[in-house]
């Protein structure tokens, strides 16, 4: 996983509530085992039409928001089954960094698994990031070491995040990267207690 420690990104509004994971990565992609290519993928059911031609009333095929790494959600993002697909399609997709008044706790965790920074705003906040984000080609920097959002309007906002969810975004590490920077205390004890 790469590290986070600061990233500047176009922002993406999706100002749907209850956004599910069959939502995010309809059930019918899910029969890849491998982590990649699910980008592709990403909300298909809202970007693609019967035809699989890009729907043009869905704002994610809209030319302002190529290459948009930063996604603004409304309350409740990631509900629905614990898929860990929806985080691998989002991340996949090039969404960096997730901003949503809530979110579902196993997808919460599975973002962080998975190298992407889930931040919890209030409301008040989300829907000013969605407005600005509507109207213009919106750019957010968010400084994950200081716990700071801020744009070039004046805007800025602190988040919460746990240390370890923290501490393993700036570091790159999954949970196997995690076990494995300790691979020399493991060896140790296992010569140790024969």
């Amino acid at each position: 996983m790469e590290p986070i420690s600061t990233h500047d990104g176009l922002v993406y509004p999706l100002a749907k509530r209850n956004v599910d994971t069959d939502q995010i990565i309809p059930k019918q992609f899910l029969k890849r085992i491998e982590r990649s290519g699910f980008g592709q993928f990403l909300f298909y059911n809202w970007r693609f039409d019967e035809k699989e031609q890009p729907r043009q009333d869905f704002t994610l095929n809209q030319p302002k928001y190529n290459g948009a790494s930063v996604l603004v959600a409304g309350d409740n993002f990631g509900c629905g089954s614990s898929r860990e697909h929806a985080p691998w399609a989002l991340l996949d997709y090039g969404f960096k960094v997730i901003i949503a008044p809530s979110f579902a706790d196993i997808f919460y965790n599975n973002t962080t698994k998975n190298g992407i920074l889930a931040i919890k705003l209030p409301e008040e906040k989300v829907d000013y990031l969605l407005d600005q984000a509507e109207k213009n080609a919106y750019m957010l920097t968010i400084n994950l070491e200081k716990q700071v959002i801020y744009d070039k309007l004046g805007f800025e906002a602190s988040f919460d995040i746990p240390s370890y969810n923290k501490h393993m975004l700036l570091n790159g590490l999954d949970e196997i990267g995690i076990t494995l920077s300790y691979a020399d205390q493991i060896t140790h004890f296992e010569q140790t207690h024969n």
